[in-house]
């Protein structure tokens, strides 16, 4: 159990934010089993996008194939040398060719559920070419330092820190441990036995690791911060989850993050930021009537939600 006040980012914009992050493919994953060695290929792909490096029942594919694969392809399998990547791009897109050719043989584009899944890829890829026109031009350098020295360079260093708790169910309860405590036993053995909290009490002794104030509830924080390094509280301290003991391990001053160190985290902020401006920016531009599905009447317009802060 966890005692974070941290507000989770919205499902919807999360998922259309990783929409931009990642351009749309196409492409069918390779086959299982190993290819059979197929005739050698260049070493290296020549200058001309459209010469032709492979074909399949008279099918082409070209050097811009490819580089496209090269594009869709992890950032550590790009590290390797191109005449390892080439050979093996070649041979996957001739036997993704291959697959394309006897699934049209089959008339499996005219299946019902096949169609509508090309359908609904098509319709996919025409969303995320759009959010990406509108978001991937803000995602600047100039953008990434300015939210770093507002949201952290241009902020305090915070306190924080590092406890282990017991949670009981009552004030008694937890009297009890502070004696048991107090007469010499070991916190992270009493907390494995008798704390609530299976989480941290069964996996580390009821240790919580570092945290910020405003990471834990108010009354659990509260006690926390006003107490010294290896101090146990004296008194229980009642939250809605029950009545906890904490120690406080070690306190310190959470240094100020390098702009590399978080330039991940920023860029992902930016991303929910302007994708968040661009879906209002389409919906503000259309007409939108939702219906109750029972009697097929238009509902009444529902006040829009306030938005999420980013998360930093």
């Amino acid at each position: 159990m966890r005692f974070s006040t941290k507000a989770s980012a919205l499902a919807a914009t999360a998922l259309i934010a990783s929409a931009v992050l990642s351009a749309p493919s196409f492409a069918a994953p390779a086959p299982a089993a190993a290819p059979a060695p197929q005739a050698a290929a260049p070493a290296a792909p020549p200058a001309d996008p459209k010469a032709v490096v492979a074909t399949v029942n008279g099918e082409k594919i070209t050097v811009a194939d490819v580089q496209d694969a090269v594009g869709n392809m992890p950032d550590q399998m790009r590290q390797l040398p191109p005449n390892v990547i080439y050979p093996m791009l070649i041979n996957q897109l001739a036997d993704q060719k291959a697959i394309q050719i006897a699934a049209h043989k089959d008339g499996l584009e005219k299946s019902p559920d096949v169609k509508k899944a090309m359908d609904a890829a098509a319709t996919n890829a025409l969303q995320n070419a759009w959010l990406s026109r509108e978001v991937m031009p803000h995602l600047t350098d100039a953008e990434v330092q300015a939210y770093y020295q507002q949201n952290y360079a241009g902020k305090p260093a915070e306190q924080e820190v590092h406890a282990r708790h017991i949670l009981v169910k009552t004030e008694a309860e937890a009297q009890d441990v502070i004696k048991k405590l107090k007469a010499g036993e070991d916190f992270a053995k009493l907390a494995a036995q008798v704390s609530t909290d299976t989480g941290s009490a069964k996996q580390n002794g009821g240790d919580l690791g570092w945290f910020k104030k405003g990471d834990m509830i108010p009354a659990f924080s509260d006690a926390a911060f006003a107490m010294k390094k290896g101090e146990i509280s004296s008194t229980p301290v009642k939250s809605q989850y029950g009545f906890h003991v904490i120690q406080v391990l070690d306190t310190r001053t959470d240094p100020i993050p390098s702009l590399d160190s978080v330039k991940g985290k920023i860029r992902q902020a930016l991303i929910q930021k302007y994708v968040r401006d661009a879906v209002a920016k389409a919906t503000a531009a259309v007409k939108i009537v939702r219906f109750d599905p029972t009697t097929g009447k238009p509902l009444p317009d529902a006040p829009a939600p306030a938005a999420a802060p980013a998360k930093k």
